[in-house]
């Protein structure tokens, strides 16, 4: 028999080769391991009528993902031991069975096709895997907003919540990062700006979660028969500290975008305590996105 084996999701035709490598390296190290992605939204329990209930603590939460790999003996033992046909995956089966399971970091890419919804992402993303049929042009685009501080526990960034000693003024949830991306994409399409397509004076965003405005402008990608090629986002602040979180912050850009995470890039950097970032007055955002858009829409 094997020493090691793999077990994948036939509904999950996206996952990486570099994904697999990161699961078969895990078992260095334990005898099992599985893909996942660590839960950055909010959480509510629905309530009798259907409603919104009760937040649900999201710390330590992790979406399963495959390909998941075990020690063949020991994942092999654990499905003699174990009769729960209700378990979900061979993960649970060998935690059931008192085997170690590794986390590892998977892809917001490998999705499970599932519903209507999941088909349609994943025509959207086979065609940026295998598209570029037929002649396509690069199109680049930069975007830069700022932000000042106000009252508040946390700023949003990238779609991430970071916790800090302040928040933002601002109409919408005030992410920064997200309202530059969003410009950036806008501008290789010639198609404006946020404030535009969304004015700060409607009522109706205020408070907005910024992920809806980066949806419209990646559906605004989708309608033009183009594809996002890379996103390069830099945050310009002294505090809060941007590192710590870079990682989650481009998970959240590519499951917006619905995009590989390998397409991302979120950086930090300061003005040397110059200007008013420098003087933690505010944060200030860079963005730059590279679209491929069909020749034709140049004629």
């Amino acid at each position: 028999p094997p020493a090691r084996v793999l077990i994948h999701d036939a509904a999950r035709p996206f996952a990486s080769a570099q994904l697999f490598d990161r699961v078969a390296a895990a078992l260095e190290h334990a005898p099992g391991a599985c893909a996942g992605l660590r839960v950055v939204d909010a959480l509510r329990r629905e309530d009798e009528a259907g409603g919104c209930g009760a937040m649900v603590a999201r710390e330590g939460l992790w979406r399963a993902q495959t390909p998941q790999g075990f020690h063949f003996d020991a994942i092999l033992a654990a499905h003699r031991v174990v009769a729960d046909a209700s378990a979900p995956d061979d993960a649970e089966i060998a935690v059931q069975a008192g085997v170690q399971v590794a986390l590892v970091p998977g892809e917001p890419e490998n999705f499970k096709v599932t519903t209507p919804e999941d088909f349609a992402r994943a025509e959207r993303l086979a065609r940026w895997r295998d598209g570029m049929a037929g002649m396509m042009r690069t199109a680049v685009g930069q975007g830069f907003d700022v932000h000042a501080f106000g009252p508040g526990d946390h700023v949003m960034l990238c779609g991430v919540r970071v916790p800090h000693d302040k928040g933002f003024t601002a109409h919408s949830d005030g992410d920064v990062a997200l309202h530059a991306l969003c410009d950036a994409i806008y501008g290789a399409l010639g198609a404006g700006d946020i404030g535009r397509r969304f004015p700060p004076s409607d009522p109706q965003w205020k408070g907005a979660d910024s992920a809806i405005f980066l949806r419209d402008a990646r559906e605004l990608v989708a309608s033009s028969r183009g594809n996002i090629g890379n996103i390069d986002v830099t945050i310009i602040c002294e505090r809060p500290k941007i590192t710590p979180h870079a990682e989650a912050m481009r998970v959240r850009i590519a499951e917006i975008l619905e995009i590989p995470v390998g397409r991302v890039s979120v950086k930090a950097t300061t003005t040397e305590r110059l200007g008013f970032p420098g003087r933690e007055e505010g944060i200030a955002a860079l963005a730059t996105a590279t679209l491929l858009l069909p020749m034709e829409e140049d004629a």
